[in-house]
This record gives C-alpha cells, sequence and structure tokens, in this order.
C-alpha cells in the first residue's frame, strides 16, 4: 500500500526515536537537566578530571538541590517523586558529562536517601531527607570494604552493643563523597545479623582518608571511611534494615541509574566521534567518508541506541512495578559493555587527539572502567543473569 506521506530520516543522535515515546513531563526534565549540564558542568570538567577533584562540592549540591535532582524518585520530604524513567533521564544527561557528576547524585539518592527512606524511622526521615534532598547536606553509604567487594557478606566492620548505645569499629573503602558527607549510611555485621546505621560524620571516632592518584572517576571525591568506637545511640540504626538485602537493595537502586547514565556517557562519545569525522579531512575530504570510519560510526549508534531503548524499557517496567533485580542486572551488564564499545571505537576515529582532554572520549573511556566495576562488576552481574535463567546459584 503506498503513502504519499513522506517518513523523515533519522536524527542521527536519536536514530530510533527513542525519545519520542516520552511524556510532556520527561521531556521537560531531560531538558531541564541537560541545559544545567551543559551550562554548569561541561566548560569545568575537563579540567576538574585534570586536577583529579570535584571544587566545591557544597556549592554543587546546593545547585542539585535547586533543581529537585536528589532523590528525585523518592516521594514526601522534600523530595520530588518523579517517575522512574524520569530519573533515569536525568542520570543519562549527567553522566553524558561525566559519570563523576552522576555518581554524584545517585550516591546520594539513590544509595543513601533510598536508605533512609527505605529504612529509617520517621525520625531519621525527618532529620536528614529535606536536607539532603535540598542540597543542605551530602550523604554517602558505606558497604565496600578493602577486602570486601562483591562479597558484601564478607565484610569486618562490626557493630557492637554496649548498654543501650551501639559501637562501630571497621573501614569502608571507595565511598563516594566520603569526605564531604554530613551523614554515612553504614552497614556493619551484628550478632543478629548485618545492620544499617545513619552516622553523623562529626561523631567521635569517625574519620574519612580522600583517596588520590585515581585514573578513572577523577573528577569525583572518593574516600576510605575508618570507623574506631564511633558510639552510637540505638536511635541511629535504621530500624527496617535487617539482613544484606537492606543494602543490595539500595545497591539495585543505584545500578538502575547506571543503566541509564552509561547510555548518556556511550551517546556522548558517539557524538563526538561524528562531529570529528565531518570535520577531520584527510586525504582530499572528510574521515567521514571512510568506510571504516563509517563501520565504526555504524556500530556506535547500533550501541547507543540499543542502550536507550533498555534503559527506557526497564524505566517502564520499574514505574509499572514491574521490574525484578535480574533484569536491572541486564541493563548493566549490556549498557556497560555498550558504552565501553562506544568509548574504545570513539577514541580511534579521533586519533592521536583522543588522547587529550580537549576532546571527551578518553575521559568517558576511563571513567567507564569504573563504572564497569562499582555496584557489581560485570562477572557479577553475568553470574546473576546466568543464575536467573538457569535456576541455579554459581556464587556458593
Amino acid at each position: 500500500m503506498s503513502t504519499s506521506a513522506k517518513v523523515p530520516a533519522p536524527d542521527p543522535l536519536d536514530f530510533l526515536a527513542v525519545d519520542a515515546s516520552l511524556s510532556t513531563e520527561e521531556a521537560d526534565i531531560r531538558d531541564a537537566v541537560r541545559a544545567f549540564a551543559e551550562r554548569e558542568l561541561l566548560p569545568d570538567v575537563a579540567d576538574w578530571f585534570e586536577a583529579g577533584t570535584l571544587p566545591n562540592p557544597r556549592e554543587l549540591a546546593k545547585q542539585v538541590g535547586e533543581l529537585g535532582l536528589f532523590g528525585m524518585h523518592l516521594t514526601g520530604y522534600g523530595c520530588a517523586g518523579t517517575s522512574a524513567v524520569a530519573y533515569g533521564l536525568a542520570c543519562r544527561e549527567l553522566e553524558a558529562v561525566d559519570s563523576g557528576l552522576r555518581s554524584f547524585v545517585s550516591v546520594q539518592g539513590s544509595l543513601a536517601m533510598a536508605a533512609i527512606h527505605r529504612y529509617g524511622s520517621e525520625e531519621q526521615k525527618t532529620e536528614w531527607l529535606p536536607r539532603l534532598a535540598a542540597g543542605d547536606a551530602i550523604g554517602c553509604f558505606g558497604l565496600t570494604e578493602p577486602d570486601s567487594g562483591s562479597d558484601p557478606g564478607s565484610m569486618r566492620t562490626r557493630a557492637r552493643r554496649d548498654g543501650t548505645d551501639w559501637v562501630l569499629d571497621g573501614t569502608k573503602m571507595w565511598i563516594t563523597n566520603g569526605s564531604v558527607a554530613d551523614v554515612a549510611v553504614v552497614w556493619a555485621t551484628t550478632d543478629e545479623g548485618v545492620r544499617g546505621f545513619a552516622v553523623p560524620t562529626d561523631t567521635p571516632g569517625f574519620g574519612a582518608n580522600v583517596i588520590h592518584r585515581k585514573l578513572s572517576l577523577r573528577a569525583s571525591i572518593t574516600a576510605e571511611l575508618v570507623l574506631d568506637g564511633v558510639r552510637l545511640p540505638e536511635t541511629a540504626r535504621l530500624p527496617l534494615a535487617e539482613g544484606l538485602g537492606a543494602p543490595l537493595s539500595c545497591l539495585n537502586e543505584a545500578r538502575y541509574g547506571i543503566v541509564w547514565g552509561v547510555a548518556g556517557a556511550a551517546r556522548a562519545c558517539y557524538a563526538a566521534a561524528r562531529d570529528y569525522a565531518l570535520t577531520r579531512e584527510q586525504f582530499g575530504g572528510p574521515i567521514a567518508g571512510f568506510q571504516l570510519t563509517q563501520r565504526k560510526l555504524a556500530d556506535m549508534v547500533v550501541d547507543v541506541n540499543q542502550a536507550s531503548l533498555t534503559a527506557l524499557h526497564l524505566g517502564r517496567l520499574k514505574d509499572a512495578g514491574a521490574c525484578h533485580h535480574n533484569q536491572v542486572s541486564f541493563g548493566k551488564l549490556a549498557n556497560v559493555a555498550a558504552a565501553q564499545r562506544v568509548a574504545a571505537a570513539a577514541r580511534s576515529v579521533h586519533g592521536a587527539n583522543g588522547i587529550t582532554l580537549e576532546y571527551p572520549v578518553l575521559r568517558h573511556m576511563l571513567n567507564l572502567e569504573t563504572v564497569a566495576t562499582y555496584e557489581g562488576t560485570e562477572e557479577i552481574h553475568a553470574l546473576s543473569v546466568g543464575q536467573a535463567v538457569t535456576g541455579i546459584s554459581a556464587f556458593r
């Protein structure tokens, strides 16, 4: 059947028109976060990456809080209560600038705030969530330890009762926002199993040491937390957090944000490679006209759009209350690998220029090495999917 209507050519930056299915509210949030990220963050992020720091984190927290991005998918206590898709779009636009900036937001919202929101007492929620949502306070999440990464059940940090108090001892490692946080959600083993605590960071015995000499996620603050006889009242314990499932459920929220975030990093690398290929001339013409370059760009656009589709589909499932944690593992496994392929190909298109901070591709490529590790390594998520399709656990 013929038709006179002409179908428009695909948009090179949204080849499968993924964003065409967004609601007006979702598109408005996307546009607002993209405008903020490109105006306030993109001009300086290469310098921050080179310096290996995130300067003025409290000023940034206030800006993010005013935009309503901290804990935006949570309800009440000053949180915006947006959809999961809207939160994912915010993660995508932040990570299109830099993974460290998305981590700054998602650690606060999907880990620290989500833990207090889901497992905290009413008093803890009232004390911390409005301040964290507004960016008046910064939070971090202490689960990983120097000898306990993929196996958090082997953590050595311990909380023991002493009268009506708890005393915490141990060390946490690779903690985003750790040295600038006002509250740390810390997980520890007790005689009753794993428990969570909302620890004010000015409590005696609490210390944070900034981790330097990173070659990835440099526009981010990463710290070691040291708990040396940290005495807390019973009111600091998250009363509904019982067992390892509590922190793992928070990690699943963060992984969901990563599924979207790396789609943004991939998009940024592909867009940079396309622009470069169209303007870089060799042998009398733009390198975009060479077959090998076009193949690289074609592979990139496939990965970018498939990653975007995966993120959007998981977001719709999540908003419908039908997203299983194994499906989030599928998303992190697939999308991080896709983003790494795109970043590597984009760097090769840029040639020698690809190793400089004048272009974003190697910065994203290095950041993705961290993203592939935190919130569950590639191997862990592959085994999670493997267990889901076989019914057999390979972990124990």
